[in-house]
């Protein structure tokens, strides 16, 4: 307890800059993946084939990986970004595959009958995809959605290689500062375990929600 004035103020910062890490990353992710899904789904093999690989390589790799390459190696191609802009990126790309597989998923379990339906009353591919497979595909695709997301957090402090200011960079200055790498480690899993604990929640309140509002509409 002797250390929270010390060093409070300076894990707060650290995990703040963790969750917005982690909420861009998985945002921008999701898009990413999100358009991979329907670009496989609707588009050409030409297309199809780049977006395959693009999957196998990035799930195939670290992200340890990934992000030196990126980081240390973008230079050499004039890619240069600082290492908050870096993190980000680097969340973005690992999780992208793995949220377009979730999502292809999803869209494959939608039933063929609603889709051909919607169809035969005229309505245009993009409109049934606003209004037919995302909304069925979400309900199924959210828990492993939630999932992955929960995920990604713990992937934020590999951030702290490339000297992003996040929770685990600050709890290893506490460390090399103090020397109590006990309790620098146990604050540490204690804002995961809040944090996982609050996307949990969330997440399972969403699908409630998500349900409810199907079943009332049908």
């Amino acid at each position: 307890m002797d250390l929270i004035p010390t060093y409070g103020p300076m894990l707060l910062r650290g995990f703040g800059m963790t969750v917005l890490c982690w909420v861009l990353g998985t945002v921008f992710g999701m898009a990413l993946g999100l358009l991979i899904a329907l670009v496989q789904r609707y588009g050409g093999a030409v297309l199809r084939w780049p977006l395959q690989v693009y999957i196998e390589v990035i799930r195939g790799t670290p992200f340890l990986v990934q992000l030196f390459l990126l980081y240390y190696g973008g230079p050499m191609i004039g890619i240069r970004l600082d290492a908050l802009p870096a993190g980000i990126l680097g969340l973005t790309i690992y999780g992208s595959p793995y949220f377009a597989e979730i999502f292809r998923g999803a869209f494959r379990a939608v039933p063929p009958g609603q889709i051909e339906a919607a169809r035969a009353i005229g309505m245009a591919e993009h409109v049934i995809v606003r209004r037919v497979l995302l909304p069925v595909g979400l309900v199924s695709a959210l828990p492993a959605l939630v999932n992955f997301a929960i995920i990604l957090t713990k992937e934020t402090v590999i951030l702290s290689i490339i000297t992003v200011p996040e929770l685990m960079y600050q709890t290893q200055r506490m460390s090399t500062e103090t020397f109590r790498y006990l309790e620098a480690n146990l604050a540490l899993a204690l804002f995961f375990w809040g944090l996982v604990e609050v996307i949990s929640r969330v997440g399972r309140r969403l699908e409630a929600r998500i349900t409810r509002h199907l079943v009332e509409r049908t």
